[in-house]
């Protein structure tokens, strides 16, 4: 069997670390080289024996002129998220198997969630911009800082992320609502989640958290009114996208609720422009799109496609196997 790794070469060796590539050539019985995607596209000739492809970030496009130079092609080991950067109608067409490590880098998505919901129902943020402005620590209060007993977390999307999160949430004393209108009430019983409005979300939680993949109909979903609706001292958590915010709105309310918190893995742009009031307003908090997989964690989702390939070879059913009918509701 002949195969590629095919990605961006910075992240590689993150990816695919060497134990994991040495599993996965063993399976081909042979060697597997590493090319990035534009040396692929200036010798097409590489790709004519292939039968599968060992990808990632900055994996190549599978469109008409890449397929039709790789005529052997069946399968491809995506070690990201969504696909939609690499699926075209093409590949569709031709059959082509896309496999997805979006288990795996969900996971480090879900922790951090989860850390930024406990923090802020701490009103930890708060905490820390206080201490900074005032150089001295806040009056003790035994009712300082809500905690998680007997709080509520509202989840935007029970995607594959917002499922996720609700689990991990179990062992917590929260009660959990959520915004999803294409989930039925018996399935959101089953996470111990209550389905409400998009507002109930916004008005009753005391940490709003967005699991909202972006697609056309949620762009821009998010608006000012609904950030409006915020508790006092509540708190505002997005790790899916920046575009599902309207963000000129949002960047309003924050100026005048300067008790609300809104933590942002995610803007649109990103980063913001410069001069954007994002960086300087004082209840914002700006991580640079961390929430995914980094570092050591990114071997998760190599591990993942290996063990893809492992089903592969026997002809079982592939667990992050992507249809084309999947590509308007991934998260």
């Amino acid at each position: 069997m002949k195969g590629l790794f095919i990605m961006d070469e910075a992240p590689f060796d993150w990816v695919y670390p060497s134990d994991i590539r040495e599993q996965i050539q063993a399976l081909v019985d042979g060697d597997l080289p590493f090319l990035t995607r534009d040396q692929v596209m200036d010798n097409l000739s590489l790709l004519k024996d292939v039968e599968v492809v060992f990808s990632g970030w900055g994996g190549p496009t599978l469109d008409e002129e890449f397929l039709e130079a790789a005529p052997r092609l069946d399968a491809v080991f995506y070690a990201a998220g969504t696909v939609k950067t690499i699926a075209t109608p093409a590949s569709w067409r031709r059959n082509v198997r896309i496999v997805n490590a979006a288990d795996a880098n969900a996971v480090p998505v879900t922790e951090f969630t989860l850390s930024q919901i406990l923090f802020s129902l701490k009103n930890g943020w708060r905490y820390v911009r206080s201490i900074q402005q005032e150089r001295a620590y806040p009056e003790k209060s035994i009712s300082a800082g809500a905690g998680a007993y007997g709080s509520t977390v509202g989840i935007i999307s029970l995607s594959k992320i917002g499922r996720r999160v609700c689990e991990l949430l179990e062992p917590f004393d929260v009660k959990v609502i959520a915004y999803d209108p294409y989930v039925s009430e018996e399935a959101a019983r089953s996470l111990g989640v209550e389905l409400c409005s998009l507002e109930e979300v916004f008005q009753r939680a005391d940490v709003v958290s967005l699991h909202t993949p972006l697609l056309d109909e949620t762009r821009g979903m998010i608006t000012g009114e609904h950030l409006s609706l915020l508790k006092p001292n509540a708190s505002f958590i997005n790790t899916a996208r920046g575009a599902i915010v309207r963000e000129d709105e949002m960047i309003e309310v924050l100026a005048y609720r300067d008790d609300i918190t809104a933590i942002l893995d995610v803007t649109y742009p990103e980063p913001p422009l410069p001069g954007s009031p994002l960086f300087t307003l004082p209840n914002v908090v700006l991580t640079p799109h961390i929430a995914g997989s980094k570092g050591a964690e990114c071997a998760r989702m190599g591990q993942s496609m290996l063990e893809e390939f492992q089903r592969y070879l026997k002809n079982e059913p592939l667990k992050g196997e992507v249809l084309e009918k999947d590509m308007g509701i991934m998260a």
